[in-house]
């Protein structure tokens, strides 16, 4: 990677991510709180038996939320400040910018990764193979959601519209799904409705890891296929059909 990609990258860290979080430390609280929160419920509700669950959920959603708060940046940097136009009209390649801000996603989401991690440690006890597993489901969450994040944000036309879908998907995804909890809690006829979302076999692999559920070799094969057949179908769809430049 060339000097002029990663000054490129590094502004985008800058703008989307350092500045926020230097003059508006209300951001380090907000990035807490959605995960803590849902974690703390969860916790509360099951007398501390779902904990373990519970903290690799938050972990999960923590990047999925990340991904999508992709697309209200875009949207704003895009519909406010056309800076989408500028880097459109530069030689700055339209990945590098996406990678740059996908990169500020994680670097604001930081202080949950963190204490979320220091929560891993002390109640899951993952092993080195545990970790791994959980640390491969969380970058594949990231990927699908920034992937999605990208694509909604190069159709939305305002970043209160864009505020709105990020809300809306983020909980369709993190919160209805057995993200926090097994999906055996589920009653069965409603398990088919909680497989339409990816974040339901990253979850239950990430479960299965740790050993909180037990599934079938040839279960845990079709969830990593599903996982990563809807993360390379949402590359091919944003590729084709992402807006980058306006008509």
């Amino acid at each position: 990677m060339g000097r002029s990609k990663l000054s490129q990258i590094f502004a985008s860290v800058l703008v989307n991510a350092v500045y926020a979080m230097q003059n508006y430390p209300v951001t380090f609280i907000s990035t807490l709180l959605s995960p803590l929160s849902i974690l703390i419920v969860i916790t509360f509700v099951s007398h501390g038996t779902l904990i373990g669950v519970g903290v690799v959920g938050a972990l999960i959603m923590t990047m999925v939320s990340s991904g999508t708060g992709l697309q209200g940046d875009l949207s704003h940097l895009k519909n406010d400040f056309k800076l989408q136009d500028m880097v459109v009209s530069s030689p700055t390649k339209e990945a590098t910018y996406i990678f740059g801000m996908a990169i500020s996603e994680i670097i604001y989401s930081l202080p949950a990764i963190i204490v979320l991690t220091i929560l891993a440690a002390i109640y899951v006890h993952p092993g080195v193979l545990q970790a791994l597993v959980i640390v491969l489901i969380m970058g594949a969450m990231f990927a699908f959601s920034t992937v999605l994040g990208f694509l909604l944000s190069t159709f939305t036309s305002d970043v209160i519209q864009s505020w709105a879908f990020s809300g809306i998907v983020s909980l369709i995804l993190t919160t209805i799904p057995p993200v926090y909890y097994p999906i055996s809690y589920i009653p069965v006829p409603y398990q088919y409705l909680a497989y339409l979302s990816p974040t339901t076999y990253g979850a239950e692999i990430a479960q299965s890891a740790m050993g909180y559920i037990s599934i079938s070799q040839l279960n845990l094969a079709v969830d990593w296929a599903v996982l990563v057949a809807v993360i390379a179908v949402l590359f091919l769809i944003a590729y084709k059909k992402a807006r980058w430049r306006d008509p």
